[in-house]
């Protein structure tokens, strides 16, 4: 994601540590505007009839999953790429973990990945968008489902198809404009950097769109009742009920929004978060709760053990190919099977007829006992484990987060299935709740102060490591640091290629009140950037042990003397210590709230698709027998009773 050039010679370089070689924008634009010109040729192919292959393909996959060909076949080309660019995001940010800044964007290979997967991404929701076309003697928009949107006199495309491309265009629009705010600001060499969430949050929330899509294909076939009264589409089947390959699809998007909730967290899936641990049980299960719910009630019975299960299996395999045939460090992952055990469990009361309640109830059982539940593998596997210091608030974060996220992922199962939606005031009033909760906690969760705190450190050597000079030390602190803090350890990261990775964690043996030792030998010198980092509470700073000279952003070599007391300092100062300190802090605020608010637009985009869902699967119920939806159509049959159930909210 970070784009920087360290190559002084090139004519069209910007400065170091702060954007990209023009000409490799260029390349890359124009390999934009190919590949754009590309598909513009096969749509208007295909849309004139002069190509048939793209149809016959797209009718396979119909058959197959027993979808529209426009839901199909983009629902394929869908599971690709959001894989292919998840394992270069991981690649990505395990990159400039291990070895810093790139040279350009063309010379970090995981970009092509991530450029790969978001072009196809955006290619998806195009194919979904111009595959209907319209049949001799058949009403204006009718190939493409109950709700199109019009494009010209001609061409009406799916609502769902302009969602995933939507996703797309904004997580592509990120790539270059995160070259911008780097010429701007610097080098943000965190996840949280403005443009990397638009990257990470357009294929994230693409997730939601394919949903969209799915369940406008479900409502677009005629259904009626058999001899049985079942409902049954025109092939006299089922619709949904009995077809594994209608879970399985399903399911499969269930885990998919797994790992796309979870980007948002992968600072501490490497243990270099930047900001402060109590973030981490509050990302972690509201996006938990969220997805899981939505897989639960969507998918039917075991979805949502299926999609952790699945992430997991996904996640494992791209983290040991970064690890071991990339030589970059190792993430792990959430495993949110606490949630999806809850959840589950949750769904065999008579709760999961009520959504809304449903949602409500999972988010607070996800944010109290899931919060121990997830704390067991967290503590197992993470390299920063939840320390008891920060229960109270972390439970005071989590718990509104977790059920909030659970009402907004009911509302939104209750949209896609065609259920009896609360009124406009109320739906209003649950997002605007959702966006209150999130930035109370992020307001909180971002408030920190570097502690009035010295260190003095005593330095020996040990014996090298792969080239790399080794040292252990002995520190002793100014005061005394409570024993269940957030972390008291030494971190050294950007280290290059070596057996360490370019990572290296280290958390710190206490062997006196104010005095502690290091575990292992950490690196110094080279690329390497060595801190001692400690969070107490709304506490936390770090001492540099070791910075290298950085002539691209005119940084001088920072050493630390044995023995000599040194202040702790701003974290972010050191961490990110390639932003450029004369920026405006205006302009970066501002910034920042244009992305906020072209993220909140797109949501509101995917809440009014989904409406619009809601009342295509209305209308499809209605011409069955007058009825309102029947929430059994088509789910598998996991739902509620048959018996005229239309209820969507609580009573």
């Amino acid at each position: 994601m970070d784009t920087v050039v360290v190559h002084p010679g090139l004519l069209l370089a910007a400065d170091e540590g702060g954007g990209a070689a023009l000409d490799q924008v260029a390349l890359m634009t124009a390999i934009a505007g190919v590949i754009s010109a590309g598909l513009g040729l096969i749509a208007y192919l295909h849309r004139t009839r002069k190509i048939t292959w793209l149809q016959t393909f797209a009718e396979f996959a119909g058959r197959l999953f027993r979808r529209p060909p426009w839901v199909a076949l983009p629902s394929l080309l869908f599971t690709t790429t959001i894989i292919t660019a998840m394992f270069g995001f991981i690649w990505d940010v395990s990159l400039h973990i291990g070895r810093g800044r790139d040279s350009g964007p063309l010379a970090n290979p995981a970009h092509y990945f991530i450029l790969f997967g978001l072009f196809f991404l955006f290619i998806g929701g195009v194919l979904a968008m111009i595959l209907p076309r319209e049949e001799e003697g058949t009403p204006p928009g009718s190939q493409s489902g109950r709700i199109p949107v019009k494009i010209t006199r001609t061409w009406y495309a799916p609502t769902g198809g302009i969602l995933i491309a939507t996703a797309g265009l904004y997580a592509l629009i990120g790539f270059p404009l995160d070259d911008v705010w780097h010429r701007i600001f610097g080098q943000d060499v965190t996840l949280w950097g403005p443009t990397h969430l638009m990257l990470i949050g357009g294929a994230g929330l693409s997730l939601l769109a394919i949903i969209i899509l799915d369940w406008e294909g479900a409502a677009a076939p005629k259904l009626h009742r058999d001899a049985d009264g079942e409902l049954v589409g025109e092939d006299g089947r089922p619709p949904g009920r009995g077809s594994f390959m209608v879970w399985f699809g399903r399911a499969m998007m269930a885990a998919g929004l797994v790992i796309g909730m979870s980007v948002y967290q992968v600072e501490f899936d490497f243990g270099v978060q930047q900001f402060r641990a109590v973030f981490h049980p509050t990302l972690m299960l509201a996006a938990g709760v969220f997805a899981l719910v939505i897989a639960r009630l969507l998918a039917g019975r075991g979805a949502a053990l299926f999609a952790v299960l699945a992430a997991a299996i996904i996640r494992e395999v791209i983290a040991w190919i970064v690890w071991v045939p990339a030589e970059a460090p190792h993430s792990v992952f959430p495993l949110y099977l606490g949630i999806a055990i809850i959840v589950e469990i949750l769904a065999l009361t008579p709760l999961v007829h009520r959504r809304l309640l449903f949602g409500t109830v999972a988010g607070v059982l996800a944010g109290t006992l899931g919060f121990f539940l997830e704390r067991i593998w967290v503590n197992a596997v993470f390299p920063i484990p939840w320390n008891h210091g920060f229960n109270t608030e972390a439970l005071l974060m989590a718990i509104p987060s977790a059920t909030i996220s659970g009402l907004v992922a009911a509302l939104f199962v209750v949209a896609v299935r065609g259920e009896e939606l609360p009124r406009p005031a109320i739906r209003r009033g649950i997002m605007v709740g959702f966006v209150a909760i999130a930035a109370i906690v992020t307001a909180n969760g971002l408030t920190y102060h570097t502690p009035d705190l010295t260190a003095t450190v005593t330095f020996a050597d040990a014996a090298e490591d792969d080239g790399n000079t080794m040292r252990t030390a002995t520190i002793e602190l100014s005061r005394e640091i409570p024993d269940d803090a957030e972390w008291v350890q030494v971190m050294a990261w950007q280290g290059g290629e070596s057996e360490l990775r370019g990572l290296h964690i280290d958390t710190l043996r206490k062997v006196g009140p104010t005095t502690y030792e290091t575990t292992k030998p950490f690196p110094v010198g080279g690329t390497w950037k060595t801190l001692l980092r400690v969070q107490n509470g709304k506490e936390m700073g770090a001492v540099p042990l070791f910075l290298p000279a950085d002539p691209g952003i005119d940084a001088t070599e920072v050493v630390a003397a044995s023995g000599q007391p040194y202040p702790f300092q701003q974290e972010l100062s050191i961490l990110q210590r390639e932003r450029k300190a004369d920026a405006s802090a205006l302009a970066f605020g501002m910034a920042s709230l244009v992305v906020l608010a072209c993220t909140l637009a797109f949501i509101w985009l995917l809440g009014w698709g989904a409406v619009r869902v809601n009342r295509a699967r209305r209308e499809q119920m209605a011409e069955v027998d007058g009825e309102s939806a029947d929430p059994r159509a088509d789910d598998g049959g996991q739902s509620a009773p048959r018996a005229r159930h239309t209820t969507g909210h609580t009573r």
